[in-house]
């Protein structure tokens, strides 16, 4: 069993094939990490919701590998024939628009007294960074719970796709986790790293006048990468989905080359 060779995030469980695996682990382990620190007064639940996506929403993805033409044969003036219009019907491959069924997981800590809705921790998924159905529910969600008196801790490890709407544009990275206390609001606190940068520790609100406790995102994704062995599935042979910008592809050439150096020790 070996970490992975990047200090923080690892690229590789961007790619779409592999997130929904790495999205159901995440929010499970950070429960695991937060209900010994909130029990008795609060529980910690994993909700989930269910959407139905295209499996690609690229239109380019539905356009026929193979086009096929009409062809007018036009017989030269010696042979005095007329011309003619030859069709001939032909067989392609073409990709159908799939549906898939796409489950969204993430937390709910109440007051285990009440049953009252304190804070929500949302883990960004492709299908709601994207154009469509999948990010128009997200943000409705978003904004009755930025309506409401609900604290929401929005994390986003994907470098692709679009961010959550701000009151003004993010600071350049690569990951975001935002925190919105709802009696701060409309002001948020926006922590920001990059793919060379470990996970911050950020805290986590409950009811008002009590204090925060810590969330070490770092030590949730360690657990996480070790417990699904990661380091022996994911393909370090080859360029991560989506691609690495060319500075940070060279050093995680690197970073690679030298880990499997110590795996083969």
């Amino acid at each position: 069993m070996m970490p992975s060779p990047f200090p923080g995030m690892d690229p590789y469980l961007e790619a779409p094939a592999g997130w929904q695996d790495f999205h159901h682990s995440f929010v499970d382990e950070i429960r695991a990490a937060l209900v010994p620190k909130l029990r008795p007064r609060y529980s910690v639940h994993i909700e989930r919701y269910v959407y139905l996506t295209a499996l690609d929403a690229e239109e380019a993805r539905l356009r026929p590998d193979v086009t096929v033409a009409q062809v007018q044969t036009e017989p030269t003036k010696a042979e005095g024939a007329v011309a003619t219009m030859t069709e001939t019907a032909t067989a392609i491959l073409v990709p159908l628009p799939v549906i898939e069924e796409v489950r969204h997981y993430y937390l709910e800590i109440r007051e285990l007294a009440t049953q009252r809705v304190v804070t929500v921790i949302e883990m960004l998924s492709p299908f709601n960074k994207r154009p469509g159905e999948g990010r128009t529910e997200y943000l409705k969600r978003r904004n009755a719970i930025l309506q409401s008196d609900v604290h929401l801790i929005e994390l986003d490890l994907l470098r692709e796709g679009e961010r959550v709407p701000m009151g003004k544009p993010l600071p350049s990275a690569d990951y975001y986790a935002i925190l919105s206390r709802f009696y701060r609001r409309p002001m948020a606190q926006v922590y920001f790293w990059t793919i060379r940068q470990k996970m911050p520790t950020i805290p986590v609100p409950l009811l008002r006048g009590e204090p925060d406790v810590p969330l070490d995102l770092q030590a949730v994704f360690t657990a996480v990468y070790e417990r699904a062995g990661y380091d022996y599935r994911l393909p370090y042979d080859r360029d991560p989905e989506p691609p690495l910008r060319p500075e940070d592809e060279r050093w995680a050439k690197e970073l690679i080359a030298k880990w499997r150096k110590s795996v083969a020790r």
